[in-house]
């Protein structure tokens, strides 16, 4: 097979990739499965994240990074939510959450005397977590003391109080979407291996 050849073959693989778990992304968005926080009802708890955690363990960073910018155009441009660049804001938690597991996985692997699979789950779990709060802190901090479409135009006080509710969803959400995520690529991983 020429360089040409095999460069079209990865290439055609990753559009499918890409394709298939962005498909998979808006298709869970949509659906009716969404819990309300209990504690901000404004808030919701949904598995849609999880496939983009999936694509980016199982294929790396730049497939996670398309399949979660896809989601965020779809969504902007046929579902945006009571806020017009609501998926804006997801996307910045989603980015800010595969920030941290990715910095998990160049410092696991660096370390290669570190082979237990539940300290690197751990480790990609409280970074991601970590990431995703502060980022979304900044974020929210910034944008939601602007009016309609950008924010709510909230009080800084207001915002000042809402911050460690929605930093608590945001870390439990990622609780959550990590761990599963990482299964089920450990899963497809499996299963492709298997099938060769």
């Amino acid at each position: 097979m020429n360089r040409s050849t095999e460069e079209f073959e990865v290439n055609s693989r990753t559009i499918a990739t890409v394709a298939v778990f962005s498909a998979l992304t808006v298709a869970l968005n949509l659906s009716p499965f969404k819990i309300p926080a209990p504690y901000a009802p404004f808030l919701y708890y949904q598995i849609w994240e999880i496939p983009i955690v999936t694509a980016f363990l199982l294929f790396g960073p730049l497939v996670g990074l398309y399949v979660s910018i896809i989601n965020t155009l779809v969504l902007l441009i046929y579902f945006p939510g009571t806020l017009p660049v609501g998926p804006l804001y997801n996307l910045a938690a989603i980015l800010g959450m595969l920030l941290g597991v990715y910095v998990a996985q160049k410092v696991m692997s660096r370390r290669s005397s570190i082979k237990n699979e539940l300290v690197f789950i751990l480790s990609c779990t409280v970074l991601g977590v970590i990431s995703r709060v502060l980022i979304m802190s900044v974020v929210n901090w910034a944008f939601l003391r602007y009016p309609y479409p950008i924010g709510f135009e909230l009080p800084e006080e207001v915002i000042a109080m809402m911050l460690p509710v929605i930093g608590f969803f945001n870390a439990t959400l990622a609780m959550y979407t990590i761990p599963v995520g990482y299964v089920l690529a450990r899963a497809i991983s499996y299963s492709i291996k298997v099938k060769k």
